[in-house]
């Protein structure tokens, strides 16, 4: 399937596996690239180190391409960058920051660089600051998102509508169909966070995986918006947020109940009560737990196959 997106990275597929904290390691990178999407590290969860003994195996595991996605918030984004470079990484993702600051820097060594946004206006900023493309991330995403609360359906078009550079559609995307959907209203790949997290070489927290399978419709909620927005689903973790808001809870008050590491404990180590739970409203969808190539393979037959039925209509 050719578009600007799969000629940019070199990918059969215009599918790209979100690089998320906690789950995505390099097992799970290198599965989708071999499969022939492009995989992410999720470096926002690795310590130096730890990233660079990752990127190491992903690249003994896969002679394909595969990039680490950057959150520009990193405490120790210096060491990151440094280690991308060393270790050759060809593509960056970044998200969470201001792309002008570390774009140009990237360029100068040859790397691809995308960058995650929430409206038009940031795509066009990303654009002006030379990144070659932009993810596109409606509300309906999992972990942290943009406090517009811009749903997919109405963000591509309106980033599509306002920048060059290709479109990559992330927000509620978990099939052939959505896959489809997204490549209908302008996009030119999709980023998929959620149905990966349900996959078989996912670094989640097997506790984790299951309870992302059996969640209901209506099971996950967008909030803390006062801190970093994040969707979470709702265990009793977030319920205790909730009752913090419903008793007035301050900026303050929000942090010290959050404190520190609540995603890893929930995600990595499996603490399904007082842990921060992160997923997608699709995992409403999600039915069970699948190898990255199934996964990958199947998106792209029901996308094809959906276009297929349209054709039937004409």
């Amino acid at each position: 399937m050719k578009t600007r997106i799969s000629e940019l990275f070199g990918i059969e597929y215009p599918i790209i596996q979100a690089g998320m904290i906690w789950c995505s390691g390099w097992e799970l990178a290198s599965a989708v690239s071999n499969a022939g999407g492009l995989g992410l590290l999720g470096s926002g969860s690795m310590y130096p180190d730890v990233l660079r003994d990752h990127i190491r195996k992903t690249k003994a595991a896969t002679d394909k391409p595969f990039g680490v996605n950057l959150p520009l918030l990193y405490p120790q984004i210096a060491d990151h960058i440094s280690i991308l470079i060393e270790e050759g990484v060809k593509i960056v993702f970044s998200s969470a920051g201001n792309p002008k600051t570390y774009t140009p820097v990237f360029k100068e060594h040859g790397i691809t660089v995308v960058h995650v946004v929430s409206s038009a206006k940031f795509a066009l900023k990303a654009q002006e600051a030379g990144c070659d493309a932009v993810v596109a991330e409606g509300f309906e995403a999992g972990g942290h998102n943009g406090r517009e609360e811009t749903t997919t359906l109405c963000l591509i078009p309106a980033v599509v509508d306002t920048v060059e550079i290709p479109v990559i559609a992330a927000g509620g995307i978990c099939d052939g169909r959505t896959m489809a959907a997204a490549l209908t209203l302008g996009a030119e790949g999709v980023q998929v966070g959620s149905r990966f997290v349900a996959s078989q070489e996912a670094s989640a927290h097997q506790g984790f995986k299951d309870t992302v399978i059996h969640t209901q419709e209506g099971g996950t909620q967008l909030t803390l918006k006062e801190l970093t927005p994040v969707r979470l689903i709702k265990n009793p973790f977030y319920l205790e947020v909730e009752q913090a808001y419903s008793s007035g809870a301050g900026i303050d008050e929000l942090k010290t109940l959050l404190g520190r590491g609540r995603a890893k404990k929930g995600m990595f180590e499996g603490d399904l009560v007082q842990g921060e739970l992160e997923i997608g409203q699709v995992a409403s969808q999600l039915k069970e737990i699948l190898p990255a190539a199934t996964i990958v393979q199947r998106m792209i037959n029901d996308c094809l196959h959906t276009f297929s039925k349209f054709s039937d209509l004409r």
